[in-house]
């Protein structure tokens, strides 16, 4: 992300001279049954007057960027420009339109210590950082392109969360130093790794859970810095980026080798760079999988032009039907320069653009398109669509198959409003469970296993410098007399990665029975990312 930032009221000085300084760039620059989930179970199929965006009953306490699903379907939300998350707790009945905040408060982060720009210690208050829960069910927040009062930073701070013991760890030992992290990027490998880019080289580094730190890994072959570059992993494990420094470039990651290859062309130029006819933001939008295992990549300049990748023919292909349209009055598209997208349980993908204007992108207002897997259709804004630029929102896949949108403007106006696209899963989309106990009981700890509980994508996708991934098995079980639904805490996955669909390979997990859960028979369903099985009944007892 280069120098832009969106603010609470309280930032909005802050956030004036950053968001003018965006145009600028980065101070790196230089270098079986019709249903769909609803409520976490299988429910009637969403009806057609559901489509579009509904604001959550409860607003949040604070103005927020980040989200991240924990494995037991809390959503925690970072607070903009502090130290603070904030947890959303669907209700009784599984429903996060109706559900609360803060039930279970969430510690502050920790102060953190970053010599790089004076910071020994202060208050970590990162915007623009690298997240991701990780197998274990643990997240992880490490960087930050701006940190509190020092401005614009790249700090390299990070601790790791511990939803079960509701508590942060000491500061992570990062390798490559304050001024190296930042906006960087970071994924969940199918092995479980975590890795982090280096934003001022090609290199990377991977995360220990258990001794809090990483370790580079120095793969050769990167042909530009990871800067301002996002990254996507494949069904074979392999991560893609688009080169935010190349014309048209792409390359893959491969996580076996530890090594950087497989580059080419992308068709068509996705990444606002390098100068006429397009921008020198250097910035890339968001891609996201499709079920056919084909990824779609959003155009982050002012040609408007998207793109599929086939990583079996290892082709790209464009057709006019899935670029942005151009803005009204002007010559330019809209496009993505840093944007959320959102994997759909109807197999689409949802988009949220700008127009670029006399060639700058970072405008308003903003809109809405769903991607088909061959075309882009317009759809409803969210309420105060008219008031952001893209880049100003967030997306993240939940349970439900809705997506949570948060997005906010410098006047202090913001969206946290849910979008449903109204459609179902085809069933081969699904997991499918092989294996789980008929009889459970309260408190105690059980495996489940199958196939598809990764999905076929990592959910919602960003630019570089936010993740939300959800491309990770939960478990929800509704009480069949009351109604009522929970979610029995996942851990310990065999696998993450993303899987075909149509893949055998089997998966497992671990899931805690909550100890308060309503005794007697109960469906139980796997979901990731917004789609759910098809149920299972068991029996919950003491």
């Amino acid at each position: 992300m280069n120098l832009r930032l969106a603010s609470r009221p309280a930032s909005t000085a802050l956030h004036t001279i950053l968001s003018s300084a965006k145009s600028m760039g980065s101070l790196y620059r230089a270098l079986a049954l019709p249903l769909v989930l609803a409520a976490g179970i299988c429910m009637p199929s969403v009806a057609a007057a559901e489509v579009g965006w509904r604001p959550l009953l409860h607003q949040p306490p604070g103005f927020l960027d980040d989200c991240h699903l924990l494995t037991d379907g809390t959503v925690m939300c970072h607070e903009f420009n502090t130290n603070r998350w904030h947890s959303l707790s669907p209700d009784i009945k599984g429903s996060y339109l109706k559900g609360t905040w803060d039930s279970r408060p969430i510690p502050n982060m920790p102060d953190g210590v970053d010599l790089s720009y004076g910071c020994n210690p202060c208050t970590y208050a990162p915007v623009y950082f690298a997240s991701a829960v990780l197998a274990d069910g643990r997240v992880i927040v490490i960087g930050g392109e701006y940190n509190a009062d020092f401005g614009a930073v790249w700090t390299n701070v990070g601790f790791l969360y511990d939803p079960v013991a509701n508590s942060w760890s000491a500061q992570l030992s990062e390798a490559f130093g304050g001024g190296r992290i930042g906006d960087a990027m970071g994924i969940v490998l199918a092995d479980g790794t975590f890795i982090l880019s280096d934003i001022l080289s090609g290199n990377v580094e991977a995360f220990d859970p258990e001794t809090l730190s990483f370790t580079p890994l120095n793969p050769p072959g990167k042909l530009d810095i990871n800067n301002e570059e996002g990254w996507n992993i494949l069904p074979d494990g392999t991560v893609l980026t688009v080169d935010s420094r190349l014309v048209s470039s792409f390359e893959i990651y491969d996580p076996v080798a530890n090594s950087w290859g497989d580059s080419g062309s992308t068709g068509v130029n996705l990444a606002d760079c390098c100068g006429p006819p397009v921008g020198f933001s250097l910035e890339v939008g968001p891609g996201v999988l499709l079920p056919n295992g084909k990824l779609v990549w959003f155009s982050g300049n002012s040609t408007g032009k998207n793109a599929v990748y086939d990583p079996v023919a290892r082709l790209w292909t464009n057709t006019p039907a899935m670029d942005f349209p151009l803005v009204p009055n002007q010559t330019y598209h809209f496009a993505m320069a840093d944007g959320p997208a959102a994997a759909l349980p109807n197999g689409h993908v949802l988009v949220m653009a700008s127009p670029v204007i006399n060639g700058q992108p970072f405008n308003t207002p903003s809109h809405f398109w769903e991607f088909n897997g061959t075309k882009l259709k317009k759809v409803p804004d969210s309420p105060h669509a008219a008031l952001f630029p893209s880049y100003d929102g967030r997306m993240l896949v939940l349970p439900t198959g809705k997506v949570l949108l948060t997005a906010y403007d410098q006047a202090g106006t913001q969206d946290v409003a849910l979008y449903s696209s109204g459609g179902a899963p085809q069933d081969a989309w699904r997991p499918s469970i092989t294996a789980v106990p008929k009889q459970l009981d309260r408190g105690a700890t059980y495996s489940i296993s199958g196939t598809l509980f990764n999905g076929f994508s990592e959910g919602a996708s960003y630019g570089d410098d936010s993740q939300a991934a959800t491309n990770y098995p939960l478990v929800g079980i509704r009480n069949l007399a009351s109604g009522h639904v929970a979610y029995a805490r996942t851990h310990d996955h065999s696998r993450m990665g993303v899987e075909r669909v149509g893949s055998a390979e089997i998966v497992s997990t671990l899931f805690d029975v909550p100890g308060q859960l309503e005794e007697g028979p109960s469906d139980l369903v796997v979901v990731a990312n917004g789609i759910a099985s098809l149920p299972q009944r068991v029996f919950v007892g003491r």
